[in-house]
């Protein structure tokens, strides 16, 4: 098992001391996690970039859009792009979902495959490392998350499984690394690992971008994912948000600006309604306070959320809707 090395920070090679050397040697390239539905991938890519840029949540199928993170270092830049979880699609959206994965996969300098470590192998990881195998050039680390939530010995097991899962499809995984991202555990040494993976090159964005998602979007998915709190069960894949627009509030004064933004929740059948909005309008007034003070957060700037919920009839399954929604 020699492949699976797992380094610590101390064994990289130094930094060259000569200045031009060391701007010569600059890296900047795309690096993908991918894995089942609920693998890790958002809090990882939220982990690595020091700030919420995808959004997380306890059940699968929430991140639809392919949102980049960007990690800075002085010796290099690595841009993340979160795809969604791929899965065997059931409906017209579930299809461009894989559609936007495979594109995904075929454009990055890395891909980093996750594997919760609480769960064993299974066939969806399978079908998963399989589409891999076939991606011959580009370099696959194998991730190993929420190690925080395993004893050491099933953690060996799990390495173990994933090694030998590489070697019967013909590949070899070019790094192993087991994290946990909640723990902040190896996060670092996570970075340290995909950056000799990309290519030199100088940055690919300026110095302080988190993202490059729109800022409608991510206000957007702030809004579905305080919306998705307390009724996953209910309405898993149901919910989605557009924010129509964003405006300052006109005669303000300059050192206490307010943001109005209006957006609206979109579900698919009148019976969800209730079930959004809550009694007497309670549960819709707690999205509008949670989700408020991230996008406040985000911004940097106090915001006036006005939302309102409406029935866009089995949106998943109308490609019209789904080009509406923003799909």
């Amino acid at each position: 098992m020699g492949a699976m090395s797992v380094r610590t920070p101390s064994s990289e090679p130094s930094e060259p001391t000569d200045p031009s050397a060391a701007a010569a040697a600059h890296r900047a390239g795309f690096a993908c996690f991918v894995g089942r539905p609920n693998a890790g991938k958002s809090t990882l890519t939220n982990a690595l970039v020091g700030q919420k840029v995808a959004i997380t949540a306890n059940q699968p199928q929430t991140t639809r859009h392919t949102v980049r993170g960007i990690v800075h270092r002085p010796e290099a830049q690595l841009i993340l792009v979160d795809t969604p979880g791929l899965h065997k699609p059931r409906t017209l959206l579930g299809e461009r979902l894989n559609d936007i994965v495979r594109t995904t996969w075929a454009e990055v300098d890395v891909i980093g495959f996750c594997l919760p470590a609480n769960e064993k192998l299974g066939p969806g990881d399978r079908f998963i490392a399989k589409e891999l195998a076939s991606i011959k050039k580009t370099p696959k680390i194998a991730i190993v998350t929420k190690t925080d939530l395993v004893e050491g010995k099933v953690l060996a097991e799990q390495l173990i499984a994933i090694d030998q899962l590489g070697r019967e499809l013909g590949f070899e995984w070019a790094e192993i690394v087991p994290v946990s991202a909640v723990a902040d555990q190896q996060v670092g040494l996570l970075a340290d690992l995909i950056v000799p993976l990309l290519p030199e090159g100088p940055p690919l964005y300026p110095e302080g971008d988190l993202t490059d998602e729109p800022e409608q979007v991510m206000i957007a998915e702030l809004i579905r994912e305080a919306a998705l709190e307390g009724v996953r069960d209910e309405l898993p894949h149901s919910i989605a948000v557009v924010v129509e627009e964003m405006l300052p509030r006109e005669d303000r004064p300059a050192d206490k600006p307010l943001l109005d933004i209006h957006a609206f929740v979109y579900i698919e059948r009148p019976s969800q309604k209730g079930i959004i909005i809550g009694p007497k309008g309670k549960r819709l007034k707690e999205v509008g306070i949670k989700s408020r003070k991230q996008i406040e957060a985000l911004l940097g700037t106090p915001v006036f959320l006005d939302l309102h919920v409406k029935v866009a009839k089995d949106w998943q399954r109308d490609p019209r809707q789904l080009r509406k929604l923003g799909f």
